[in-house]
């Protein structure tokens, strides 16, 4: 049984942030993947199925919500081991993914135990199988791509810190960008082959350069510049620890070797910074991003602030130039002395009757 080519990579529309952090991971695998959030009918599957035949294995390996550890990290053959003293492994859907893509849709849904698994491997490229003391391990060189709706739930922080790269897909931003997807679609699915032949060429080339920046990306070094670019704004962002800076680093060289540079530049750094930072990013950074007020609200050196709604309303207990703090009483009024006023005489009680 033959299978129809797949949607063409060259071929997607209107979803640019997108196929960056998919070409990247594809470049640099161990960035630790891409975690695409969006709703339904947003190409996130078909933009993952598209980035195989990119890479030198195009292996496409789909991760089923129920598939249990044994079945994704393959398992070991104790008896051979105990009898023939040797290690019979037998691989899982890691090692067949090795130099592929994984795919994990609604990876939000996956047990957090295989989703803290795949992000191991995905970071190291090493898949390690223990058991009953005997282990193995074997190159997994993975690029791990999730994707979640977010109505369905949210990822755990702490496994959302861990993906790479994040990309939060909206809706189809304009008529025209619609009408271009469901335009290439309709060609898609009327002429399988005709439609990837069209787009053979554009494919060959990239494939191209995804391999030679493949090749380079361990060379490209980068200057104190860059270096100092990414930690302004990881600092300015507010992320916990280096992992941020790690990420960006990595996902901007990989980022220049896609562009055939030698060196990273800061360009390199702008073009990628978001897709490490949107996850990562905390409130107090992104209070601290807050622009100032522009210059005619500024109050100039020495001016005493403006007074508020709660100021205003008080301006009647205000404290007066002679009063001291201690008798200041914020909203209440200070107390007032009062005279002592003359109470009717009470007459005296008649005595029981015995």
């Amino acid at each position: 049984m033959t299978f129809p080519p797949a949607f063409p990579f060259t071929a997607l529309q209107g979803q640019q942030p997108l196929q960056t952090a998919l070409l990247l991971v594809a470049v640099d695998p161990l960035l630790g993947g891409v975690l695409v959030e969006g709703p339904r009918g947003t190409a996130k599957s078909t933009s993952a199925r598209a980035l195989a035949a990119l890479l030198p294995a195009g292996r496409f390996v789909n991760l089923p919500l129920g598939a249990t550890e044994e079945q994704l990290v393959g398992t070991l053959d104790l008896e051979a081991a105990l009898q023939g003293s040797r290690v019979q492994f037998r691989p899982g859907l890691l090692a067949q993914a090795h130099q592929g893509i994984l795919y994990v849709d609604e990876v939000n849904l996956l047990a957090d135990g295989l989703v803290d698994l795949l992000l191991d491997v995905s970071a190291s490229g090493i898949n390690r199988v223990e058991r009953d003391g005997v282990s193995h391990q074997h190159p997994a060189r993975i690029a791990l791509i999730g994707t979640m709706n977010p109505e369905e739930g949210q990822l755990r922080p702490q496994l959302l810190d861990r993906f790479g790269l994040f990309v939060q897909l909206d809706n189809v931003p304009d008529v025209a960008t619609r009408k271009a997807i469901v335009k290439t679609r309709m060609a898609y699915d009327a002429d399988h082959e005709a439609f990837a032949a069209q787009y053979a060429q554009a494919q060959q080339a990239l494939a191209r350069r995804v391999a030679t920046a493949r090749a380079s990306v361990a060379a490209l070094d980068w200057s104190d510049a860059v270096h100092e670019q990414v930690a302004q704004l990881c600092q300015q962002a507010g992320v916990e620890g280096v992992r941020a800076d790690l990420v960006m680093l990595r996902a901007a060289r990989a980022h220049a070797a896609l562009a055939g540079r030698s060196e990273v530049a800061q360009a390199d750094v702008t073009a990628v910074a978001e897709l490490a930072l949107a996850h990562r990013r905390s409130q107090a950074g992104d209070a601290s991003q807050a622009s100032p007020p522009p210059p005619s609200e500024q109050q100039p050196a020495g001016t005493p602030p403006p007074p508020t709604a709660a100021s205003q309303a008080d301006t009647g207990n205000a404290q007066s130039p002679g009063e001291s703090q201690s008798e200041h009483w914020g909203a209440l009024p200070p107390p007032q002395a009062t005279g002592l006023q003359t109470v009717k005489p009470l007459k005296a009680l008649a005595p029981k009757k015995a």
